[in-house]
């Protein structure tokens, strides 16, 4: 596994996060109410200071009450303003020492303004889901919020027993007292706190797939109201088959489970979090009509969640592996080539302003529709340079040599050179580095035979 810390902070979100240290493992205990929409909370925090002392540092948390903060079991002085919680302990932590914070907080969670709207904890009709990409994290507890900062969690939540609680990782135990029912999950691959994902309601949960290990499968379940199931067991049956092409392509799924929640509300755009996706009651049509959005979710639990970015500069990374393995998807089961969805990607990119720098888009051009396009474009031609075999080759050992760490597009370049014949710096510079649209990359052959996905 290989982890590398970004220095400094996020060039975009210089408020989030802190590198100073680093956390090693989260232990959050909520207990939720729907229907006033209250949350209470304790955290217990492991982390590990960097190369210089810690006279003091801070964690991003949103506006709660803070009820009460301890450092290795000391009372701290602390501050708590603009979504910082800013804790002077009473002795300095030493360079690259343990140290443990406790933090106990109460409130109306409520989403984090961002210029994309309210991002994190967002209270539904009847439940509540956490969609944190890129800073919402500290809506709903404290943490280190910065992409590379990457630890194990376990998350219990205490809620009505009518709700399910739905979280990425493994579900330990759920203990049933009186009305309320506690859940507990453990996710123990390290894990971005924008990653964290988290679904309280009412659904019925189903099995997809074959779940035997040993046989290669994965534990897939999905998380849905009960009217929605019919279209549901339609349009997400061949995540299964996904799931399996993805693993040949990509290396081995590189979480124990992976779990859908459709909520009864619509959403923008689903969204990932580690060992889970969150989709909208308007993704369900019962005619596959978001079948791609269900490949590209999938595809970042490689390309985003297990493999993250250093910094959101090299959001591309994410965005443009995971559309990319849209147009894989349909080239293995039957759909247009992954040529022909360049080619229509192209067309696109083509009629619109060329001042989009992949490598560093900028803060507002974060989610810009040709961040994606133009990703998959530039995948696209990386391939057509290497080959198919030489690309395949050099995906899987990506996704194994950086797992669970934090990359750069410079980590990417060095990488991918190591699979070509020939010098990947013409192909770079033009799509990731520039910004005018290179001329459509094409295949020199067409794309290796692959056994269609088993049903």
């Amino acid at each position: 596994m290989a982890v590398q810390q970004s220095v400094g902070q996020d060039p975009y979100f210089p408020a989030n996060g802190d590198p100073r240290y680093r956390v090693h493992r989260y232990e959050l205990a909520l207990d939720y109410r729907p229907g006033p929409n209250r949350l209470a909370g304790t955290a217990r925090i492991n982390a590990i200071a960097g190369r210089a002392a810690l006279p003091e540092f801070q964690l991003n948390l949103a506006d709660f009450r803070i009820g009460r903060v301890r450092v290795d079991g000391r009372q701290p002085h602390y501050t708590h303003r603009g979504d910082r919680l800013r804790i002077r302990p009473a002795k300095p932590i030493r360079p690259g020492a343990a140290f443990t914070v406790e933090v106990q907080w109460s409130g109306n969670p409520k989403p984090v303004a961002s210029p994309w709207g309210g991002l994190g904890w967002e209270e539904l009709t009847d439940g509540a889901l956490v969609a944190s990409q890129p800073i919402g994290a500290p809506s709903w507890y404290p943490c280190n919020d910065r992409p590379a900062d990457k630890a194990s969690y376990q998350i219990s939540v205490t809620t009505p027993s009518a709700y399910s609680v739905v979280a990425g990782g493994r579900l330990l135990t759920r203990t049933t007292k009186a009305s309320t029912t506690t859940w507990v999950y453990e996710q123990s691959a390290p894990t971005s706190s924008y990653l964290v994902g988290l679904a309280i309601g009412k659904y019925q949960t189903v099995l997809l797939g074959d779940p035997d290990p040993g046989l290669g499968g994965v534990p897939q379940h999905g998380h849905i109201p009960a009217h929605l199931l019919p279209a549901f067991s339609r349009d997400f049956a061949r995540q299964p088959m996904m799931m399996e092409l993805f693993q040949r392509l990509f290396g081995p799924y590189p979480f124990d489970e992976y779990a859908v929640v459709v909520t009864e509300e619509e959403l923008d755009v689903p969204v990932e979090a580690q060992g889970l996706s969150l989709f909208g009651a308007n993704h369900v049509d019962g005619a596959r009509g978001s079948e791609r959005l269900v490949a590209h979710e999938l595809a970042h639990q490689w390309f985003g969640n297990s493999v993250s970015i250093a910094d959101w500069r090299q959001i591309w990374l994410n965005e443009g592996f995971a559309k990319y393995a849209e147009w894989l998807w349909s080239e293995r089961s039957g759909g247009r080539s992954a040529q022909q969805l360049a080619a229509a990607a192209h067309r696109l990119v083509s009629s619109l302003p060329q001042d989009l720098r992949l490598a560093d888009p900028g803060r507002k051009s974060m989610f810009d529709d040709r961040l994606y396009e133009r990703g998959g474009l530039a995948v696209h031609a990386v391939r057509c340079a290497l080959g198919d075999d030489a690309f395949f080759r050099m995906l899987r050992g990506w996704t194994l040599l950086h797992r669970g760490g934090a990359v750069t597009t410079a980590t990417f370049a060095a990488h991918a050179a190591r699979f070509a014949s020939e010098p990947l710096d013409e192909v770079l510079d033009a799509w990731v580095y520039g910004t005018e649209l290179p001329p459509l990359p094409t295949l020199s052959m067409p794309p290796m035979p692959l056994a269609p996905p088993t049903p």
